[in-house]
């Protein structure tokens, strides 16, 4: 399956089986979304794998209804950090220093271009940023998914500030961004095998 055919193919399911994937195959979806792309590779958020039926009972209540949320196989939740300053790009020195062998001062002048572009931000920007950065990570997640044809549902639609509280995310420095069911379709859920409505490529890629 090429990339197009597993884009055709990925759709937000409606209806979960009751299939569970292996501990593998989450592993690696989480791994993909590990290696996403983002802003200077700060990566300032964190995914949470919501396996506790209890927490998940809890989460339904603030979903506007949407059952997935408790059927799908796993629950992640994208979640940016609120916390933004010089110790986020510091984090990053570390992880460059560790991972290349390389003394920090290599890359000063760098480092110091990146703690005066999030400081040139307002709290509200940053906030805005990092939540963008998730975003970036959660597309990488499910392009994966499409390609190992696990199936997804992204959702923004829900109680974010209920979603941090049943969570405990002001304690751990973050608020919920997205979420995402994952699992394999019903065979009940008929939209599967509904023709995707996208905008043709004439009327989405201009050229200037």
């Amino acid at each position: 399956m090429n990339i197009h055919q597993a884009l055709d193919w990925r759709y937000a399911v409606r209806e979960f089986s009751p299939e569970k994937l292996d501990t593998r195959t989450v592993e690696t979806l989480l791994d993909a979304a590990r290696k996403s792309a983002s802003s200077y590779g700060l990566q300032p958020y964190k995914l949470l794998v919501v396996e506790s039926r209890r927490v998940r009972q809890a989460l339904l209540a603030h979903s506007f209804g949407q059952q997935k949320v408790l059927e799908c196989s796993h629950l992640i939740v994208f979640a940016a950090q609120t916390e933004i300053g010089d110790h986020t790009v510091d984090r990053y020195v570390d992880q460059f220093v560790k991972t290349r062998g390389v003394p920090a001062s290599d890359i000063a002048g760098y480092v110091e271009h990146m703690k005066q572009a999030l400081s040139g931000k307002t709290a509200a920007e940053k906030q805005a940023w990092a939540h963008q950065q998730a975003y970036i990570a959660l597309g990488t997640l499910l392009t994966a998914a499409a390609t190992m044809q696990i199936d997804s549902c992204p959702m923004t639609g829900f109680d974010h500030k209920a979603y941090d509280e049943v969570l405990g995310l002001p304690e751990l420095g973050l608020e919920s961004t997205a979420i995402v069911a994952l699992g394999y379709r019903s065979v009940w859920d008929t939209t599967a095998q509904l023709p995707k409505v996208r905008f043709d490529y004439e009327d989405i890629v201009l050229s200037v």
